[in-house]
């Protein structure tokens, strides 16, 4: 059975992104375990859960675990659209393009979020604080148009609604900067405005 357990990846200095080769083989040791009938789309799926993004070892070392080749993992994982190959940014933005979100204007709301994030779909932001991907639909229809960041669904999404997600965010960060200077604690702010 393939460890599907969703972990938070630190992304520090090291290779790719903070991923040491050691990472990746203790991974691969403990998701392809008693996994002889896996395919290489569990395992892309697993490994994508556990790093929150193909790193290209990752990538050797599925190809090496399944005996196929490494274009052959590489052919699977460019074929399906919800493998990314780049860590994603702090604050993972997903835009729901399914129907009901569509019909509501969603391809605005994602202009939007790609105008204020001087970001296309698919990209990370300079600072890795922001990611923004399009999805096919996040079951949330009733709630339409919508946006997750990170794990929180927000509804009846609006170009306005984007912009007053992200002066929240920022004044969080500008308080975060202020007491780490002066050593000061106290509750942070998501990029929802909600706090933690």
């Amino acid at each position: 059975m393939l460890d599907r357990t969703p972990r938070v990846v630190i992304i520090g200095a090291g290779l790719q992104m903070g991923i040491e080769e050691k990472d990746i083989r203790d991974w691969a040791a403990g998701c392809f375990y008693g996994a002889a009938g896996a395919n290489c789309v569990q395992a892309l799926l697993a490994l994508q859960d556990r790093f929150g993004y193909l790193p290209k070892i990752g990538m050797h070392e599925v190809a090496r675990r399944l005996g196929i080749t490494r274009a052959a993992v590489y052919g699977v994982a460019t074929f399906y659209n919800q493998f990314r190959f780049t860590p994603p940014g702090r604050h993972a933005i997903k835009v729901c393009t399914g129907t009901a979100c569509h019909i509501k204007q969603a391809t605005k709301v994602l202009e939007h979020w790609e105008r204020r994030l001087d970001l296309k779909t698919g990209g990370v932001t300079g600072d890795r604080e922001y990611s923004l991907d399009r999805v096919a639909c996040v079951g949330c229809c009733v709630m339409a148009p919508v946006t997750v960041i990170g794990e929180v669904v927000i509804g009846e999404m609006s170009p306005t609604k984007v912009d007053g997600i992200l002066l929240r965010h920022r004044l969080a960060r500008e308080k975060e900067r202020s007491q780490a200077g002066t050593g000061e604690g106290g509750a942070t702010e998501n990029a929802e405005g909600a706090e933690e």
